[in-house]
């Protein structure tokens, strides 16, 4: 069972480490570091953790790499990943990798703390929310959305999704045949609003497009609408 409110520090900055350990602790987080590659990813799939904090550049090995390994390895472990500020390339190979959001630094320790927040909100919510909500299945076409076990069937195979790319395609897909806009994709789906020149909404979009395709007729599942948002191409059955 994961601890509560534990998070995984993954960076060699000590110094930076020991800050977020400053202001993490009085928000209510237990934090563990790492400081290379191997000693990240070995602590990284024990799964005791509720999100990680992960640097790029680490000695031993990139960021990307251990990501890539904690994937492979079906960790569905929540990851914040540190850039360097400015560089658009890391940022969206880290979202396509498997990483639920990113942030540049240097940056403000209270934006750490507010994207952590938003990020955990989204991926477990509250017990008390949990307890309310009914299991409301969503079946669009082939695809069949289940809140309760977190799992998507296209056809009689399941699909393996992200949190963030879950989170999306429930969005997409209860309110099938109708458009929805990036920004509210990104405040129903990830828990935050769009900076600018945010392409996070659409590198995810991306990749749960490559998941979903195979339809018969093969007609893009997730319709783009230029300059406005994007749209599921069907009608939602319950």
């Amino acid at each position: 069972m994961k601890a509560v409110n534990h998070i995984l520090v993954i960076d060699d900055d000590r110094e930076l480490v020991e800050l977020l350990r400053e202001y993490l602790v009085p928000e209510g987080f237990t934090v563990d570091a790492a400081f290379d590659h191997a000693a990240g990813l070995e602590k990284a799939l024990r799964g005791n953790d509720e999100l990680i904090i992960l640097d790029v550049m680490l000695p031993g090995g990139s960021g990307f790499e251990l990501l890539k390994k904690m994937r492979a390895e079906s960790s569905a472990t929540p990851v914040l990943l540190l850039t360097a500020r400015g560089d658009a390339v890391d940022r969206i190979v880290g979202l396509q990798i498997g990483a639920d959001d990113y942030l540049p630094k240097p940056f403000d320790p209270r934006e750490l703390v507010a994207r952590i927040h938003a990020i955990l909100r989204r991926t477990r919510g509250s017990r008390a929310e949990e307890e309310q909500e009914e299991d409301s299945t969503v079946r669009v076409g082939d695809v069949t959305l289940s809140p309760s076990t977190r799992t998507v069937m296209l056809g009689n195979k399941e699909i393996d999704l992200t949190t963030l790319e879950f989170n999306l395609l429930e969005v997409l897909l209860r309110r099938a045949g109708t458009i929805v806009e990036r920004e509210d994709l990104a405040s129903l789906a990830m828990g935050r609003p769009l900076a600018p020149f945010d392409r996070s909404v659409d590198v995810h979009i991306s990749k749960l497009r490559r998941k979903l395709s195979g339809r018969a007729d093969s007609e893009s599942r997730i319709k783009s609408i230029r300059g406005v948002g994007y749209m599921y191409a069907a009608s939602p059955t319950q």
